[in-house]
């Protein structure tokens, strides 16, 4: 038997992935709501819009590392059941708002906060236990565990999409009852033993994380790559994209809804893709290699193409996003100790969703001064610098999985 049906066959890791799979879609709705509350009705300038996003998205980095030291000395099933119980309360706190028609950049700015904490704290808890339920097959368990993320994110944003015709309230009651279906499929996961027993202080289990990151010279250059790679990348897609939708293309929440949905269509193929070809043996050069084709890819929305040819890019850029995304994290799960991996996993997480506010800052800037396509420009650039740095003053070329 293969490691594919190895993973298919083990009930706890199909319980993990519907766990995850509610919640997953609260989430994803919340990426396209934000976004197109700010841009398409608040009718807010790019400039404002990045300085939100940075606000609603900078302080999870200090939650993350908080979550994965929470993650190593408790039950991580029922740290995810009190955070996705309290869940709920947001969007019920947005549709009271609305209904009294007081929506406003406070409003929106205080249930992106909290969605924020929620995803970024929990974030930790939910990948140790993909360790825990993939046993070996680590690199196929993480792949196929992105591939369904991906595709529940597609699910997310259609309906997130129909906000201009359906209204908030209906769509934000949604992602309510998501987060609670969330809740409840959590508690069907058998219990998880703590790995950390000791009571030393959070900051000091936070520090020791850190430590155990910049000891692994593998895991600090991947971390470090992933890291300055979204806040260009994937702050692109979250700040620069939305505008390219409106301005460029003169869409509404609908298309943007679409062109969302096709780029994690494409990351969701690239990802069943990798499942056939798991275990890599080399999975660093392949991270790298994705990381410098990206440029070719912007550069393609760069030029203002038609419509038919941005969406084939939109897809190439899914599909490229899903590798690195994945060859990120599965070099990560599978490089950290068990005593430190819900903690090595937060500074994963803050790289990966900590980062594009930072970006936020910076493109929304961009985008006033020079305009939307130059905004893609610093990403392009990025992608080059980041593979000539893996390649040659890296060990993330060289590296060799310890799983065959």
């Amino acid at each position: 038997m293969n490691q594919t049906d190895i993973i298919w066959r083990n009930q706890e890791f199909r319980l993990y992935l519907g766990s995850t799979a509610f919640s997953g879609i609260a989430f994803a709705m919340q990426q396209l709501l934000l976004t197109w509350i700010l841009i398409g009705i608040l009718e807010l300038p790019a400039t404002q819009v990045g300085v939100i996003q940075a606000a609603v998205g900078i302080p999870g980095i200090f939650l993350m590392l908080l979550g994965g030291a929470r993650a190593d000395g408790v039950d991580p099933r029922i740290l995810l059941f009190q955070v996705y119980s309290l869940a709920p309360l947001l969007p019920l706190f947005l549709i009271a708002i609305i209904s009294f028609e007081q929506l406003g950049v406070l409003s929106v700015l205080l249930w992106g906060l909290g969605m924020s904490v929620v995803v970024s704290y929990s974030s930790p808890a939910q990948q140790t236990i993909l360790n825990r339920v993939a046993s070996s097959a680590v690199q196929k368990a993480v792949s196929a565990a992105t591939a369904i993320g991906f595709m529940v994110q597609m699910l997310g944003l259609g309906v997130a999409g129909t906000m201009d015709a359906l209204g908030l309230m209906p769509v934000l009651s949604f992602q309510a009852l998501c987060i609670v279906l969330g809740a409840f499929a959590v508690r069907r996961l058998n219990p998880q033993v703590p790995i950390r027993t000791s009571s030393d202080s959070t900051l000091n289990n936070i520090l020791a994380g850190l430590k155990a990151v910049y000891r692994h010279k593998v895991i600090l250059q991947v971390l470090t790559i992933n890291f300055v790679s979204s806040i260009f990348n994937a702050g692109t897609f979250m700040t620069v994209f939305p505008f390219i939708i409106k301005r460029v293309y003169d869409g509404d929440a609908l298309l943007l809804s679409m062109m969302m949905i096709i780029f994690y269509g494409g990351a969701t193929a690239s990802n069943f893709i990798m499942i056939r070809l798991m275990p890599l043996t080399h999975p660093g050069r392949i991270f790298l290699i994705t990381q410098f084709s990206r440029m070719l890819i912007l550069g393609i929305i760069w030029i203002n193409p038609s419509f038919w040819l941005f969406a084939l890019a939109t897809i190439g850029w899914g599909l490229n996003m899903g590798v690195t995304t994945t060859l990120a994290r599965t070099i990560v799960q599978e490089s950290a100790s068990e005593e430190y991996r819900a903690r090595i996993l937060s500074v994963y997480s803050l790289g990966l969703l900590g980062s594009p506010p930072i970006g936020a800052l910076i493109l929304g800037w961009i985008i006033e001064s020079f305009g939307t396509l130059n905004a893609l420009v610093p990403a392009m650039c990025i992608s080059i610098a980041l593979f000539v740095y893996g390649v040659f003053w890296s060990d993330v070329y060289k590296y060799e999985s310890p799983i065959r």
